[in-house]
């Protein structure tokens, strides 16, 4: 049907027109953004994947970030382990020169470089974090993503716990030392190195040392007081109340390796340490509990023997007594009338004895006589029933392992061992876990790729496709507008039939 008022040919190409521009549109808003999909008409069910592999992205980009961060930081402690790693060896020096009995040098000189070694291991250990609950001596975490959940999206790198602490006290060091051994007092249980503990917490608390040495080739009683003050002692004001007296008979109070008070030096003595009343009241805040209730020692560090423990001479036993001594050097024979007291004998055999380095001091308990002396040698007795006979004095006891001149060191040696052992498990954990890291790291790249490339065929718009596009829909825009002239000039044909 022929119409004026109706064009439908007209109308058909309008709607084919705006069809086309739209096309035109939707291809160079593609080809200008690069995306397919540019709104959420373009494809609704595309787009939520899409966004899905671009959060993934988002979350493991940020993942490499974290890994990179956590091994600058494990190649930091990798850093300072290998740093303690050189002092141990230098510490195993020092203890191996001490530890040789041929040593002449001063071993108190070499042990100051030895404390200030250890001293200086936990001070690195604490700069890397890796001191006893310093801030990396947890089980590290870093979150790298692209796991089916948090767990396996996660990198541990445990370094928590004692064994995984490099500082001097984890690693066994901290009362290590390289000085002569020295001898602890039997039956003590007290630890002067326990940390932020204080002994004799009153002024009127005090400790009483007595030592029964040999000064001048005679033998003497030194009183050494350790008095107490408001808020304790702490282990160095002990040491410096004992050496100040100590220290010129050539005796030295150190703190051995299990943290217990130690006596050292080529003197001969034997000592024993008791508290006054109010010293028992108090010690590091435990009421009831004595420093040193009382308790003895004899220098371990000399080869000994040990007499009757109560001397039976005088009257009540006034037996003639020959005793004869012998070391390397040359011999020695004491006359003991039998008579004597207990003073009076020991000062008799020192006068013999003194000149071949052997003495007589009195015993801990201080009613006997112990012999010592830093060089083997033997002790005999004639006469029947006299005081040395039968206490069987003819037996001597060698030196004790940790009272001897290369004792400590040699326990340091071991100590330094230990460390060593330790510190490798440490550098061990932490190389575990700097690679572990980067095979994280490698992991999350190729995710990154894959979902990138993934998004992508989502995403991204093929340039080649919409250009084609672009053109088919210029051709299109043409002809119908085109073909609109044509549709709009038709109508006037009508005119004709009305002439």
């Amino acid at each position: 049907m022929i119409s004026i008022q109706t064009n439908y040919a007209a109308m058909v190409g309008t709607d084919n027109l705006q069809t086309t521009n739209n096309f035109q549109t939707s291809t160079v808003e593609a080809l200008t953004s690069g995306y397919r999909i540019n709104n959420s008409g373009d494809d609704p069910a595309g787009l939520a994947v899409a966004n899905q592999y671009r959060d993934n992205i988002s979350e493991l980009t940020q993942g490499v970030i974290n890994a990179n961060n956590g091994v600058s930081t494990l190649q930091i402690m990798d850093g300072g382990l290998n740093n303690i790693s050189t002092m141990l060896d230098r510490l195993k020096t020092l203890a191996t020169e001490s530890a040789s009995t041929t040593f002449t040098g001063n071993r108190a000189s070499i042990n100051v470089e030895y404390q200030q070694l250890v001293s200086q291991i936990t001070q690195q250990a604490t700069n890397i974090g890796l001191n006893s609950g310093g801030t990396n001596n947890v089980n590290n975490v870093v979150y790298i993503g692209g796991g089916s959940d948090s767990a396996n999206s996660e990198v541990q790198v445990d370094l928590s716990g004692t064994a995984n602490a490099v500082d001097s006290t984890s690693l066994g060091l901290a009362n290590t030392t390289v000085v002569g051994g020295g001898s602890e007092l039997t039956g003590s249980t007290v630890r002067l190195d326990a940390p932020g503990v204080t002994f004799l917490n009153a002024a009127n608390q005090s400790t009483a040392f007595s030592f029964n040495l040999i000064s001048n080739g005679n033998a003497v009683v030194v009183p050494v007081t350790v008095t107490g003050a408001v808020g304790g002692l702490t282990e160095a004001q002990v040491l410096n109340q004992l050496n100040s007296t100590l220290n010129p008979y050539g005796i030295n109070a150190q703190v051995g390796s299990d943290g217990q008070l130690q006596f050292s030096g080529g003197t001969p003595f034997t000592v024993t340490a008791t508290n006054n009343a109010a010293a028992i009241a108090a010690r590091d805040g435990v009421a009831g509990t004595a420093a040193y209730a009382p308790v003895s020692a004899s220098n371990g560090g000399t080869y000994n023997v040990q007499g009757a423990g109560t001397y039976a001479g005088g009257l009540a036993n006034s037996v003639a007594e020959t005793l004869t001594f012998q070391n390397g050097s040359s011999t020695a024979t004491v006359n003991l009338a039998g008579t004597e007291t207990l003073g009076g004998a020991i000062a008799a055999i020192n006068s013999q004895t003194s000149a071949l380095g052997i003495y007589a001091v009195s015993d801990a308990g201080g009613t006997g006589i112990s012999f010592q002396s830093t060089a083997n040698f033997t002790v005999s007795t004639t006469g029947t029933g006299g005081v040395f006979t039968n206490a069987g004095a003819q037996a001597v006891t060698a030196p004790a392992g940790s009272g001897t001149a290369t004792g400590n060191a040699a326990s340091a040696i071991t100590a330094i061992n230990g460390a060593l052992l330790q510190l490798g498990q440490a550098q061990a954990a932490v190389g575990a876990g700097e690679n572990k890291l980067q095979y994280a790291i490698n992991l999350a790249n190729s995710q990154i790729t894959n979902f990138s490339s993934a998004e992508s065929q989502i995403r991204d718009a093929d340039v080649a496709t919409e250009a084609a596009n672009l053109s088919k829909a210029q051709v299109l825009e043409q002809a119908s507008v085109a073909a609109m002239a044509q549709a709009n000039s038709a109508p006037q044909a009508l005119l004709k039939l009305l002439q």
